[in-house]
């Protein structure tokens, strides 16, 4: 990877248009999706042309795609390339991808946007989208989370492709002595009547031409890829073995090494059996720091057996946080009423001194529990650092291994691998910057892999929640809605703690996404009330979708017995100003079957996230006091789909996830110490308690939207519904029990 890139001072000329790179390097061009003052830091292979930002062309017909965004098992490896293919018209064989280096032209602009809000730092608290596209970009805020690939990206994967589109055809005019408009592209061709010409033959060429301004893009569904369940560019080395993790990293002399945690809060290292440890056969080392201390050995099972002989001690000042502190936090929290964010008509008077209907709901710390643990391999010089890791925002990753080793961000060289799992614990770079650590302490390659232990001892996991909702019914309908949450500022800290701008623990709207409800509802109040638990929180999968919409669709439906009223129609009568929800809810009810009946074991939730809307029918039966889900109904509406399959899958997973959150994955502490250090302790649901899944997916024309989290949110309100008709109990606590 080349060192960052600094902004450039020189005007844009028809000789700053053309970089070349050397021998081999080839050539690139600066061209309207590209921010004018950062220029390019692509390497070509022998024979490549980098035709721009996102494409190289090789000589063979070769295409490969340039993705800035983490592969996490979510498809964006095959559905960018996918559009970027589609508009250039290429043939989905030649297709290959590569990871983007550090560079500001490839900086996620959307999840700024989308986070201008209280919690942004104080200079760009109210200055608008543009001002913080423009903080993103020199940022170089590359990061893959909130469902958000698709929708900062495809734009800009669009351009690319019929930018090198254009300039193929116009090298193919050239040689024609044709208008290039005359010309198209197919299969990996550019073409005009019988004349055909590969791709490979005319890239060195096609860069020497600059596209016209405005790009012409062809028209959605124009194209013979987009929309198309075409196969997934990262499946074949997934199924042969041959994809290569951060823990497949091997490198002479290295080392590998396990690592044990102290409990939380201000934690010092003390005790240790040395002795013990170096006993164990294939230890080379032991390194202490102030809150941790790990062992080498020439295998990872040696190191993690001899950290276990080292019996290490810690000493904890201040509180040591437990279940009973959060809880009490969270209570002190919610009894302080928090502050505004969210207000619509006057709440207060339309809710009157007796509302119609309050309640409180509760979810804990959740896992993330990736089947990938924390894990980094480094090799450090006396003046560089390599890491290979499984990042979610590979900038950050560089700058925090910087700061922690003292050099500065272009003695870093970051090497993302593709990620076993994510779900917005890999934003997070402990193990990076622990493992270039012990590289310069061992002056050797050190290859760290935190136990599962330790993954769950000091995850940033899912904030718990306290939620307190009052609401007013007037004619059957709702007349005012009220909701305050009790919750970590898990967004503002995380970002404090990453970038170094934001946090202070004050109330954010990011704490209480999704906590307004999607009905036309006249007066709306929401809050925030920030909790202090002693424990740091951070990004999980949906986010707080996941507690918001248990808290505002399980209340929907006491809403609806407590107006005589059955859940659809309930709904149904309060969704004329979402038609896409309603439509959602319409199709998903009709496949599944709904019955409306008392006792029938069913239950809805709907909700609107990350630009898409979905609507679940649950199954759910109670056996042998056991909670057993039959069956999921989902409908979903994404806008204009580019790869169906990978859409199924995602929706799949993430109820398959939702269903984990629902009925087990709770995390707790005891003085410090997570009281689950296994997978079998979250008591996730296994294969056999998987419930048949129905999904339909809307057609749409509307911009795509986000799918790798939608589904999560729904399915715990949805079951704690299904629940409620089967028992008559209400349940307003995860997990969901029935003891």
């Amino acid at each position: 990877m080349a060192p960052p890139v600094r902004p450039s001072r020189k005007g844009l000329d028809r000789r700053t248009l053309l970089i070349g790179g050397g021998a081999g390097v080839g050539l690139a061009l600066a061209w309207g999706v590209w921010p004018r003052t950062y220029a390019p830091n692509l390497v070509a292979g022998p024979g490549e042309t980098i035709v721009d930002a996102f494409l190289k062309i090789g000589s063979d017909g070769r295409v490969t795609v340039i993705v800035p965004q983490a592969e996490m098992g979510q498809g964006v490896w095959t559905a960018l390339p996918q559009i970027l293919a589609d508009e250039l018209g290429a043939d989905w064989r030649q297709i290959g991808v590569e990871p983007a280096p550090i560079n500001p032209v490839y900086a996620n602009t959307l999840l700024l946007e989308e986070a201008v809000t209280e919690q942004a730092p104080a200079f760009l608290a109210g200055a608008g989208r543009w001002a913080a596209r423009e903080f993103a970009t020199r940022e170089a805020l590359m990061m893959t989370a909130g469902s958000s690939s698709i929708r900062g990206f495809e734009q800009r994967f669009r351009e690319a492709g019929a930018a090198a589109r254009i300039l193929l055809c116009m090298a193919a005019g050239k040689r024609l002595g044709a208008d290039w408009r005359a010309c198209d592209t197919e299969a990996g061709f550019v073409v005009r009547g019988e004349d055909r010409f590969r791709f490979g033959e005319l890239a060195a060429e096609a860069v020497g031409f600059a596209p016209p301004s405005p790009l012409p893009l062809r028209k959605p569904g124009e194209g013979k890829l987009s929309g198309q369940s075409v196969p997934r560019l990262d499946l074949p080395a997934k199924v042969d073995g041959t994809m290569r993790f951060a823990g497949d990293v091997r490198l002479p002399n290295m080392a590998f090494a396990s690592i044990r945690h102290g409990p939380l809060g201000d934690t010092t290292l003390g005790a240790i059996d040395e002795k013990a440890a170096r006993a164990v056969p294939g230890v080379v080392g032991i390194v202490r720091r102030p809150g941790w201390v790990a062992v080498l050995a020439d295998n990872w099972w040696a190191a993690d057996r001899a950290v276990d002989a080292l019996g290490a001690k810690f000493a904890t000042r201040g509180t040591l946080p437990g279940a009973v502190h959060v809880a009490g936090a969270l209570d002190r929290a919610l009894a302080d009423g928090g502050k505004r964010l969210v207000a619509i008509g006057d709440a207060d008077a339309a809710l009157g001194a007796v509302p119609s209907l309050a309640a409180d709901y509760a979810v804990p710390l959740a896992a993330h529990a990736p089947i990938e643990p924390l894990v980094a391999t480094a090799r450090a010089t006396s003046r560089r650092i390599e890491i290979w890791v499984p990042t979610q925002a590979q900038g950050l990753t560089r700058r925090a291994v910087a700061q922690a080793t003292g050099l500065s961000e272009d003695a870093v060289t970051v090497y993302p691998m593709p990620v076993g799992g994510g779900f917005g614990r890999k934003v997070e770079n402990d193990a990076a910057v622990e493992a270039a650590l012990l590289s310069i302490e061992a002056r050797r390659p050190i290859q760290l892999l935190w136990s599962r232990g330790e993954e769950l001892q000091r995850a940033r996991h899912r904030p718990p929640a306290k939620a307190r909702l009052k609401a007013k019914l007037a004619g059957g309908r709702i007349a005012a809605w009220s909701a305050t949450v009790a919750t970590p500022s898990a967004m503002g800290e995380m970002g404090k703690r990453l970038t170094g701008y934001g946090g202070g623990g004050g109330a954010e709207l990011g704490a209480i996404d999704g906590a307004r409800p999607p009905y036309a509802i006249p007066a709306v109040a929401i809050a925030h009330a920030p909790a202090d638990i002693g424990i740091e929180t951070g990004m999980w999968r949906s986010v707080a979708h996941s507690y918001t919409a248990f808290f505002g669709e399980s209340f929907m439906d006491e809403l609806a017995a407590a107006a005589g009223s059955d859940p659809l129609s309930f709904r149904m009568a309060q969704l004329g100003g979402a038609p896409r929800l309603a439509r959602c809810l319409t199709r998903a009810t009709a496949a599944g079957g709904w019955s409306g009946e008392a006792q029938s074991g069913q239950g809805l939730a709907i909700h609107s996230a990350f630009g898409s809307h979905i609507a679940l029918l649950a199954e759910a039966s109670v056996e042998e006091d056991a909670i057993r889900v039959s069956r999921l109904v989902v409908a979903v509406d994404c806008g204009r789909i580019i790869n169906p399959d990978i859409v199924r899958q995602q929706i799949e997973g993430g109820l398959i996830w939702g269903l984990a959150a629902a009925l087990g994955d709770a995390i707790t502490y005891t003085a410090g110490i997570v009281d689950q250090r296994s997978i079998a302790a979250l008591h996730l649901p296994l294969l056999a308690d998987t419930p048949e899944i129905v999904i339909e997916l809307i057609e749409s024309r509307e911009a795509p939207g986000g799918v790798a989290e939608l589904a999560v949110p729904v399915v715990a309100p949805a079951l704690a519904n299904a629940l409620a008709s089967v028992t008559g109990k209400r349940l307003r606590q995860l997990p969901l029990t029935l003891a």
